[in-house]
């Protein structure tokens, strides 16, 4: 199947069961998001397994130049999804480290190349595996509201997922999503950048903020937990410098967002 953005890959039926892996942001920040993943896979009647070993993909120090602690991190990760099914990654940050760069950690020792191919191969970002996987069609039970749509860097530019949070947003009817200018644009976050260049960061996510709330929306919805923090953290300091009592921008996960949206039909 080829995307508009020119990546391309195969997918497989729906199957009944998958992995899922969840990210830290969402272990340790975002559980809600995490949970309503699941909630969202076993209405259309899918097993989630949730292998409690899992820990950090590896990205952070991958992305910070140390490739021998990414890997040691990444190598923990290898053995913990032994059964063939999806592994599905409510994230195209980390979704896009398993797939794209763990073929690259190892590619110096075969047996683990040969896992980390097998693993890259069968993992999914949520959107995507929604999209394509899934075939995702359920019903608008919410009131008509106005949203913006925010993608990460690595979901947009490695996994091509922007394409699958947006069609996912088009198919819910009572929905509108307004468009950002610059929207290919980084928010900032970019997760050690934003802690080792957090001038640079700051003045990239207000600018974020800024196009943001110029499109009216008052909520931005995004697949990837890190530029929602990173986000909706910006735009609550705003506030707080202009005296502004009420949030001007909150964020929500597409994961939450889509349950919220349709938890009316349950079959």
């Amino acid at each position: 199947m080829e995307h508009k953005s020119g990546l391309s890959r195969a997918y497989p039926a729906k199957p009944g069961n998958v992995y899922l892996f969840a990210t830290c942001l969402i272990d340790q920040f975002a559980p809600e998001a995490g949970l309503d993943t699941v909630r969202l896979l076993e209405r259309e009647g899918i097993a989630v397994h949730f292998p409690e070993g899992q820990t950090c993909c590896g990205q952070p120090a991958y992305t910070s130049g140390y490739p021998d602690e990414a890997r040691d991190v990444a190598r923990h990760q290898l053995d913990l999804f032994p059964e063939p099914w999806p592994v599905v990654v409510p994230s195209g940050s980390c979704g896009a480290m398993l797939r794209h760069h763990y073929p690259k950690l190892f590619a110096a020792n075969p047996a683990l190349a040969a896992k980390a191919q097998t693993l890259a191969e069968r993992t999914f970002e949520l959107t995507e595996f929604l999209v394509h996987v899934v075939g995702f069609a359920r019903n608008d039970s919410g009131a008509p509201c106005t949203i913006a749509l925010h993608t990460s860097c690595h979901a947009r530019r490695e996994m091509g997922c922007h394409e699958t949070s947006e069609a996912l947003l088009a198919g819910l009817k009572q929905v509108k999503v307004t468009e950002q200018a610059r929207i290919e644009e980084c928010c900032g976050f970019g997760g050690t950048f934003s802690m080792r260049f957090p001038h640079i960061s700051e003045a990239i996510v207000t600018d974020k903020v800024e196009s943001l709330c110029a499109t009216g929306a008052g909520r931005v919805v995004s697949a990837d937990c890190g530029c929602l923090f990173n986000i909706t953290g910006r735009a609550a300091k705003l506030d707080e410098i202009a005296g502004r009592s009420e949030p001007t921008l909150s964020g929500e996960h597409i994961a939450s967002f889509l349950w919220r949206r349709t938890a009316g039909e349950t079959s």
